[in-house]
């Protein structure tokens, strides 16, 4: 437990302490607020002794006014008290979830490989729900009962310790059933969350693969795999019920015990004359008032496990370290060329070799292609290029200089990238166009959209630039998604095009369109793309060939034709195709 609360107030202090002074102003009513409501009962006492010594209606508008004027600032301090610390709740919660965002967009890939999306989003919403409601009310009223509870005692003490006594009888009973309780609701919420974030993966799954479901008749399987999730999900919900069931009225009954110990001991010292009658009201005033205090406590600790159970899985993302990090003192980019040399790269996997001994050089302004078969490490080395990984072994080097000697960011401001799984944003063609230009123009958008064959298809649109895409692009064809991709890059004007196959979905017209307007583009600038096409690469200025993660074959398209290897193998089958379907 100490372990849990060291923690906790590791990650929430930071955001609390940029609201100190809304902190002391609320602290300030809530303790404005306990005093207020302590005084009450010594009120209240005066005057019945008062009275009982001789009544005057002085007396009693005299008390009955400070009654009323005591309970008015009572209730202005309980309303400022939780304005402040529960808005201050929400002002943190925006503030961390901004920082997980924030945290996340700066991670690396392979931390989204291991996380699931419904997991993440879990997270970053329910569980920080959880931790809001913590830092919130959890600390207001812990504070509030706890104050409230010291000085009721210490009241009730200075008056008639022995009664006193009496009263916190049941006190170690009580604690011995907070901490029970508390644990096992601690350990049933971490269990809820995580199967909560187990059913957010599956929806969004099955919203994503929502054709691939419907296409391969799996609605039923997959509302069957829903329900088991459910079901489980309502059975850990049941069992918390049943726990915070059994803890609150086991709590009532015990606080209902300490009444009844004050009203037996109370009654009997006040049949012998020992405390007034005046006493003996307060007394029982301040036993109704530590009524909430006690039930609150168990409240108080259901939030707090709940809390420090969200916060322990909020922590698992804010303390992930991006494996692609700037260095301490990153190399400044200036006038970038675009020459790109491997000296002896390897990229391993685990056990598995992607990359292994690449040297290959591309000179600044060259175009250059990648060929060879599926899982030859075409794609792995173009990674390489923007920093979306790092090499296991040697280094990848841009005008002299070690990648990762630069800043990622600063490093992929000078690139164009279309990677082979195009990913689209719901929003308008023109905003994903121009997502790595954000002021850029509305010409500067037609002339990037023309370049990549896209501004016909555009034309044709009822809303032109426009238009919403939906999800991931939905309402676009794969060849659409593949030129809106390609549009993207080029309105970046980079430095160096890297093109991972992104002309797979576009038919052998509109390839050869595109290449016209990218041979333009590519003039004084270094570009790298792959093919599985002899017809897109050919044009190149240097061609290498992988296998297995070597460089196996390299030189222009005649070069390679001549040698008789694989490529030579690949034109002489598409040749073949092409002759094939031209005759058919």
């Amino acid at each position: 437990m100490a372990g849990t609360f060291r923690t906790t107030v590791d990650i929430a202090w930071p955001y609390l302490r940029r609201y100190r002074k809304g902190m002391a102003a609320g602290l300030a009513c809530l303790v404005g607020k306990v005093i207020f409501a302590t005084l009450n009962p010594l009120i209240i006492r005066d005057g019945f002794d008062a009275l009982l010594a001789g009544f005057a209606i002085e007396k009693l508008l005299g008390f009955g006014g400070l009654l009323v004027l005591f309970g008015c600032l009572r209730g202005i301090m309980q309303f400022y008290m939780r304005l402040i610390l529960v808005g201050i709740s929400r002002d943190v919660e925006f503030d961390m979830r901004n920082d997980i965002f924030g945290h996340m967009v700066g991670l690396s890939g392979d931390f989204y490989q291991k996380m699931r999306t419904g997991d993440i989003m879990a997270r970053a919403t329910n569980d920080l729900n959880q931790v809001r409601m913590m830092l919130g009310p959890g600390v207001m009223y812990w504070l509030e009962t706890t104050l409230t509870t010291v000085l009721a005692i210490s009241v009730m003490a200075s008056v008639d310790w022995q009664m006193t006594l009496i009263a916190l009888i049941p006190a170690p009973l009580i604690s011995l059933v907070v901490v029970y309780f508390g644990q096992k609701i601690h350990k049933r919420f971490e269990k809820i969350q995580e199967q909560f974030s187990d059913i957010s993966s599956r929806v969004q799954e099955n919203l994503n693969g929502a054709r691939i479901v419907r296409a391969f008749a799996q609605e039923e399987a997959e509302l069957k795999k829903f329900e088991v999730l459910n079901q489980s999900y309502i059975q850990s919900n049941l069992g918390l019920a049943r726990d915070t069931g059994v803890f609150y009225p086991l709590l009532q009954a015990l606080v209902g015990c300490t009444f009844l110990l004050v009203m037996w001991a109370g009654g009997w010292r006040l049949s012998t004359g020992k405390i007034s009658l005046g006493s003996f009201v307060m007394f029982q005033t301040y036993m109704g008032m530590l009524i909430w205090p006690m039930i609150a406590f168990g409240w108080v600790v259901n939030l707090t496990q709940r809390g420090t159970a969200s916060l322990k899985r909020i922590r698992e993302i804010l303390e992930a370290v991006p494996s692609i990090s700037a260095p301490q003192m990153p190399v400044s980019l200036r006038d970038v060329r675009g020459e790109l040399v491997f000296e002896n790269v390897s990229v391993r996997f685990d056990d598995f070799v992607a990359l292994d001994g690449i040297d290959l050089r591309i000179e600044a302004g060259q175009t250059a292609a990648i060929v060879g078969k599926t899982g030859s490490g075409k794609s792995t080395l173009l990674n390489l290029v923007p920093r979306m990984i790092d090499p296991t072994g040697g280094r990848v080097l841009l005008d002299g200089v070690d990648l990762r000697s630069l800043d990622p960011l600063e490093l992929r401001k000078c690139i164009g990238f279309v990677p082979q799984e195009t990913f689209l944003f719901s929003t308008t063609l023109e905003e994903n166009i121009a997502l790595g230009v954000p002021d850029a123009s509305r010409a500067h958008v037609e002339g990037a959209a023309q370049k990549s064959g896209l501004s016909e298809d555009i034309s044709n649109f009822p809303d032109g630039y426009g238009t919403m895409i939906g999800e991931r692009g939905i309402t676009l064809s794969g060849g659409q998604k593949q030129r809106t991709a390609i549009a993207r890059a080029i309105v970046r004007e980079p430095s160096v095009l890297i093109l991972d196959d992104a002309l797979s979905s576009v038919d052998t017209v509109t390839e050869e369109k595109i290449l016209h307007h990218l041979r333009e583009v590519m003039v004084g600038r270094t570009a790298l793309f792959v093919s599985h096409r002899v017809s897109t690469v050919k044009d190149a200025d240097v061609i290498f060939v992988l296998d297995q993660g070597k460089v196996v074959e390299q030189g222009t398209h005649g070069q390679l034709i001549e040698q008789g290897g694989y490529y030579a193998e690949l034109y002489q089958r598409q040749a073949l195709e092409e002759e094939l379907e031209q005759a058919s």
